[in-house]
């Protein structure tokens, strides 16, 4: 049986959908929420890398580069965004966090 691009993209599909029911449902934690975030990015990536492959063109997988690097940048400010807050809150719950005040 060979992979075909269907397969590739109902993956991706699957995890996209699986990432934005993550984000709907939790809304309470945010280390949930930034996973489903970076989830999120990364089923797109897939569906670049799918189609710069079956394509025959490199354009989609320099793309995915430039995705990656974002993603880590904004996971390593996020990251130290919420350590921060939790400092100073002593909690990671997004109810508890809607007043933040500069």
């Amino acid at each position: 049986m060979t992979l075909t691009l269907g397969h590739y993209l109902t993956l991706g599909a699957i995890l996209f959908a699986l990432s934005v029911t993550g984000i709907f449902l939790n809304r309470k934690n945010l280390i949930v929420l930034l996973m489903a975030i970076e989830l999120m990015l990364l089923a797109v990536n897939m569906n670049f890398v799918a189609f710069s492959h079956f394509l025959g063109d490199m354009q989609g997988q320099v793309f995915v580069f430039f995705i990656l690097t974002v993603a880590a940048a904004e996971s390593a400010i996020g990251l130290a965004i919420l350590v921060l807050l939790f400092r100073n809150r002593r909690s990671i719950n997004v109810d508890e966090l809607n007043s933040l005040q500069g």
